[in-house]
């Protein structure tokens, strides 16, 4: 089997970021949740993510305060079965739960940077996300994280 999980042409014509610098790759056992992470500027990372093995619920939130969609989320099944990819733009938290034992890929346009890193609780109760799971496995730092009220509440409509 032959997969193309990235074209430059295809990307541009779509009006897209082709500028990728930098590669990730994770891996999660069934049931673990990842996120809602981001980074702020200057270093806000666009994403193109992948599942190399395995099946994830991928989920995108909102976070630009000056956008119609501003504290919405997507939620979307990504498979290494279906490689099938997902764009993140700038300016979403990002999680993912692995549905799976899955091996995750992502393309991001700018470094990682430890002081711009912040993230969302993924079970935060003003998103009400439906993550499909009960008895998620959720990393100590990723359980700390602040509320999208306490990050954006004089912005929420």
């Amino acid at each position: 089997m032959f997969f193309e999980s990235y074209n430059e042409e295809t990307f541009a014509k779509l009006g897209l970021p082709v500028n990728f610098v930098q590669d990730n790759q994770s891996f999660s056992k069934k049931g673990v949740v990842r996120g809602l992470h981001f980074q702020n500027a200057p270093f806000a990372q666009g994403k193109l993510v992948r599942v190399i093995t395995g099946r994830v619920l991928d989920v995108a939130v909102d976070i630009r305060p000056d956008s119609p969609t501003f504290g919405k989320h997507e939620v979307f099944e990504l498979s290494g079965e279906q490689n099938n990819v997902a764009y993140i733009p700038e300016g979403f938290a990002h999680g993912f739960v692995a549905l799976e034992d899955s091996i995750f890929s992502y393309k991001c346009t700018n470094l990682y940077n430890k002081a711009s890193e912040s993230g969302i609780l993924w079970n935060d109760p003003d998103l009400n996300i439906d993550w499909g799971i009960t008895d998620p496995i959720v990393s100590e730092k990723d359980l700390i994280l602040p509320t999208f009220r306490s990050l954006f509440g004089e912005l929420i409509r």
